[in-house]
């Protein structure tokens, strides 16, 4: 494995890590398959490079599958805490249509019965 090859393999490996974002959700499987990243790198630098590029692989994979849970379960939970918002948005808007509609024949009313 080129030297080039390397290195692009542990650069994937630290933006896969480090774009994982970290909120108050369970994150411990993403920062263990982090590790498992880490350690892989490590191992490339003692010079065990089957070894070391095989952690690696298995960590990128790792973390990109945690991540992609976690931040489907902070979708989730944003989605939630979103939803007591959007039913008083539509009540708003629902409750101005019937007054609005209120309001016009209140003043059709009135222009014709004078």
């Amino acid at each position: 494995m080129g030297a080039i090859a390397l290195a692009a393999l542990i650069s994937i490996a630290l933006v896969a890590a480090g774009a994982v974002p970290v909120a108050a959700a369970d994150d411990s499987k993403v920062k263990a398959a982090t590790r498992q990243v880490e350690s892989g790198a490590k191992k490339l630098g003692e010079g065990r490079i089957g070894d070391g590029v095989e952690e690696t692989a298995k960590g990128i994979g790792n973390t990109v599958a945690e991540g992609a849970k976690f931040t489907g379960e902070k979708l989730k939970e944003a989605g939630k805490s979103a939803e007591p918002e959007a039913k008083s948005a539509w009540r708003n808007v629902k409750e101005g249509a019937s007054s609005f509609g209120a309001s016009v024949k209140h003043f059709f009313t009135r222009l014709f019965s004078r």
